[in-house]
C-alpha cells in the first residue's frame, strides 16, 4: 500500500507558453490549462487541479550542510522548527573489508534545526581509533533522527586540521562497482563536492576530466576471472576495495548470484525504516551475499517506499537504500530495475475528493525513469522508448519516458539475464486510468515487448548462454497480495493502457500470453522468471498443464510446448502477505513470508537453487532448477 501524501493547498501554475512548447506530455490527451494557467485533468465536468506538495525531507536538507569550525563540524538541516539527534562516529576505514561508522557513546542534540560534533573534545585520546590527531584528516559518518526516534538518513563527512577544522572533499556514496564484464567494469561514487577524483587500478590511474559530483569510470583491458585492487582518491582522503571479472563467456565454471526484491520499510521501528528502505534486511542481505562468494546480485523492484511528488525525497529514500547496500557493493555489482514503489508522481486532486497521479513531467528529468537513472548504473541497451508505436501521438517528437538504465541486459560467462520494467509510464489510479491516461501495474507495452522477442533471439543465438533469466517487480502469475492486480487483475482482461484518451488492443491477460509466448515457446534457454511485488517466496510452475485462465475465459489461448519456473522473491523486508487462491494454486510450491534471499548455484548445464532467511541464516529450501 502507498503512503498518504501532504497535499499543499498551492496549485501548479505554467505559462502557456510552457504549455505550447511542450510541458505538457502529448500521451495525456486531457491535460488542459485554465484562463489562470492552471493545469487540470478534465473528467466530464470535474476538474482535478495539479498539486505543488511539500516534501517532507530531501536528501539536500538531511545532508546538513556541513561546516568546518574550531572544534568541530557544524549542521544545519534548514529547518528551525526540526528537533532530534545527530549520532556520529569515526569510519575506520583499513580496519574492515567493509568499514562503517564506529558511534560514539553519545549523540548530538539537533535544536532549531542545527547540531554540532565536537571532533576536539569528544573524539580524541582513546576514542581515535583513526589517528587523526598525528595526520590530520578523518571521516565520520553521522545518523540523523528526529525527535520521535525515526531514523531519516545516514551521513558520511570527512575533515582535515586538527582545530579549526575543514570539511575535505570526501565519498559520501559508493564506490560501487558496476557493469562488470570479463575485461572491464565501471566504478562509480558521489562527492560532497565538485571535485577531480582519481581512481588507480591493474597499475593504470584514471582521473576524471572535469571537477564534478558523480562520478562514473570505465575501466577497460583487464584479465578475465581476475582479482584487481582499486583505490579511489578524493586529495587527503582515500578508499581501496577490490572487484573480481567475470570468467570468459561461454568458461562454464561455477559461480552463484542472488535474486531478491521488494526491500521497502517494513513494520518494527529501528533500521527496519530507514526512511523508506528497509535497512536491516538489505544489509543482512548483502552480508549473506558476501559470505556465499556471490558473483553479482539482481534486484527487481520497489527498493524504497516511494510514491512521491518530489525529486529531493525520492532522492532521500534512494540514498539510504544505496548506504544499506555500499560496505558490500564496493566488491560485486548488484543490478537494479523498477517496480511500482519507485513512483515519482505528479499529482492532480479535485477540490474535496480523489487524487489522480500520473508519471511526473517533463519526462527527460523529472519521471520515475529519468531520476532511477540518474541514481543507479545499469547497462544503456534496452530500447529507447515507446515512441514510434502505433498509439504514439506525435512521430517526430520524444512523448513517452525514456527505457535508459530501466530495460537491459547482462551476461555473466554462460547466463544471461533480461531485465524488464513493469511499471514504465505509471498510472497507480488503475479505475481512472481512462480518465487519467496512463500505463497500469504489471503491463509491457509494445516497444518494451518488441525488445524482449528481439533480445530472447540474440541470447537463443549466441553458443556461450546455457541459461536465461527473465526478471521484472510483477508476477505473471500472482499468488499472494497482488492477485487483484499483477499479470492477472482477478482474471480480468479489460484492464489496459490509455494513451491521448484511447485504450491499448490488448489486455492485460493477452499480454502476458504475447511474453508467455516469447520465453516458454520461442525459447529453450528461459530456465525462470524471477518476480517480486508480493511480499513472500514461492515457486510456480508453468507448463502445458498448469492452468492459466479464468473459467470464463473465450479468447483464443496460448498452449504452452514446455516448462519453466516463475520465482517469486518479494521477501527483503517489506510488510508480507499470505497466500490466496488462483487457478494455478496446485502449481505453486514453497509458499513462505519468511525473509528470503535465492542463491543460484551455476555449474555448466546445471544450475542448483538454495533459498535462505538472510536474518536466521535458516534454509527455507533448495531444489535443483536445470540438470546437465
Amino acid at each position: 500500500m502507498k503512503k498518504a501524501l501532504f497535499l499543499s493547498a498551492s496549485l501548479l501554475l505554467v505559462s502557456a507558453a510552457a504549455f505550447a512548447q511542450g510541458y505538457v506530455p502529448r500521451v495525456h490527451g486531457n491535460i488542459l490549462a485554465d484562463d489562470k494557467g492552471r493545469l487540470y485533468i478534465k473528467d466530464s465536468s470535474r476538474r482535478y487541479y495539479l498539486q505543488d506538495p511539500k516534501p517532507t525531507y530531501t536528501l539536500a536538507q538531511l545532508k546538513g550542510n556541513p561546516k568546518g569550525d574550531t572544534k568541530g563540524i557544524a549542521f544545519y538541516f534548514g529547518d528551525n522548527n526540526f528537533k532530534g539527534l545527530l549520532y556520529y562516529g569515526l569510519i575506520p576505514y583499513g580496519d574492515s573489508k567493509h568499514p562503517q561508522p564506529v558511534y560514539f557513546k553519545e549523540a548530538a542534540p539537533i535544536t532549531n534545526g542545527s547540531a554540532f560534533i565536537n571532533i576536539a573534545d569528544k573524539l580524541k585520546g582513546k576514542y581515535d581509533m583513526v589517528g587523526w590527531e598525528k595526520s590530520g584528516a578523518g571521516t565520520i559518518g553521522y545518523r540523523v533522527l528526529n525527535e520521535k526516534g525515526e531514523i531519516l538518513y545516514d551521513g558520511i563527512v570527512g575533515f582535515t586540521g586538527k582545530g579549526p577544522f575543514k570539511v575535505a572533499p570526501t565519498i559520501i556514496e559508493g564506490p560501487f562497482v558496476n557493469l562488470l564484464t570479463h575485461n572491464g567494469v565501471t566504478i562509480s561514487f558521489e562527492t560532497n563536492e565538485a571535485v577531480k577524483a582519481t581512481l588507480s587500478v591493474g597499475g593504470k590511474v584514471f582521473t576524471d576530466s572535469k571537477a564534478t559530483h558523480h562520478h562514473e569510470v570505465e575501466i577497460k583491458g583487464l584479465q578475465p576471472d581476475s582479482t584487481y585492487s582499486y583505490t579511489v582518491s578524493t586529495g587527503t582522503h582515500q578508499q581501496t576495495y577490490s572487484f573480481t571479472t567475470a570468467p570468459k563467456p561461454g568458461s562454464r565454471q561455477f559461480f552463484t548470484f542472488s535474486y531478491a526484491s521488494d526491500s521497502r520499510n517494513g513494520n518494527g521501528g529501528g533500521e527496519r525504516n530507514v526512511y523508506g528502505a528497509n535497512y536491516y534486511i538489505m544489509k543482512k542481505m548483502m552480508a549473506l551475499n558476501n559470505h556465499k562468494g556471490i558473483a553479482f546480485a539482481q534486484f527487481s523492484g520497489d527498493l524504497i517506499d516511494g510514491y512521491l511528488a518530489d525529486k529531493g525525497e525520492i532522492n532521500l529514500q534512494y540514498a539510504n537504500w544505496k548506504r544499506a547496500i555500499e560496505p558490500f557493493a564496493h566488491y560485486f555489482p548488484v543490478y537494479i530495475s523498477m517496480g511500482n514503489h519507485e513512483a515519482l508522481s505528479a499529482y492532480f486532486t479535485e477540490e474535496g475528493g480523489k487524487t489522480l497521479e500520473i508519471d511526473k513531467f517533463p519526462y527527460a528529468t523529472e519521471s520515475a525513469e529519468a531520476v532511477f537513472a540518474d541514481n543507479f548504473v545499469n547497462p544503456k541497451n534496452g530500447p529507447a522508448s515507446e515512441d514510434g508505436t502505433s498509439y504514439d501521438p506525435d512521430l517526430k517528437a520524444q512523448d513517452f519516458p525514456s527505457y535508459n538504465e530501466n530495460v537491459f541486459y547482462y551476461t555473466y560467462d554462460n547466463v544471461g539475464v533480461v531485465v524488464l520494467n513493469s511499471n514504465y509510464w505509471y498510472a497507480p489510479n488503475t479505475d481512472f486510468v481512462n480518465v487519467s491516461g496512463g500505463n497500469i501495474h504489471g503491463y509491457i507495452m509494445d516497444k518494451q515487448l518488441e525488445w524482449l522477442d528481439s533480445t530472447i533471439k540474440l541470447l537463443e543465438e549466441d553458443k556461450n548462454i546455457d541459461h536465461v533469466f527473465l526478471t521484472l517487480h510483477t508476477p505473471m502469475f500472482p499468488n499472494g497480495g497482488h492477485v487483484k492486480d499483477d499479470m492477472w487483475y482477478s482474471g480480468n482482461n479489460q484492464f489496459r493502457p490509455y494513451v491521448r484518451g484511447q485504450a491499448l488492443d490488448k489486455g492485460i491477460i493477452q499480454r502476458r500470453d504475447q511474453l508467455l509466448h516469447i520465453i516458454v515457446n520461442k525459447s529453450t534457454k528461459v530456465a525462470a522468471v524471477l518476480t517480486g511485488d508480493e511480499h513472500n517466496y514461492c515457486t510456480t510452475e508453468i507448463g502445458p498443464n498448469t492452468p492459466i485462465y479464468p473459467e470464463d475465459w473465450t479468447m483464443p489461448r496460448q498452449q504452452l510446448t514446455r516448462t519453466i519456473m516463475q520465482i517469486n522473491n518479494g521477501a527483503a523486508g517489506a510488510p508480507y502477505y499470505a497466500q490466496e487462491q488462483t487457478p494455478w494454486t496446485k502449481f505453486t510450491d514453497g509458499f513462505t513470508t519468511q525473509n528470503a534471499v535465492v542463491y543460484f548455484h551455476v555449474e555448466g548445464k546445471s544450475i542448483e537453487v538454495e533459498v535462505v532467511n538472510p536474518d536466521t541464516l535458516e534454509e527455507i529450501e533448495s531444489f535443483i532448477l536445470r540438470k546437465p
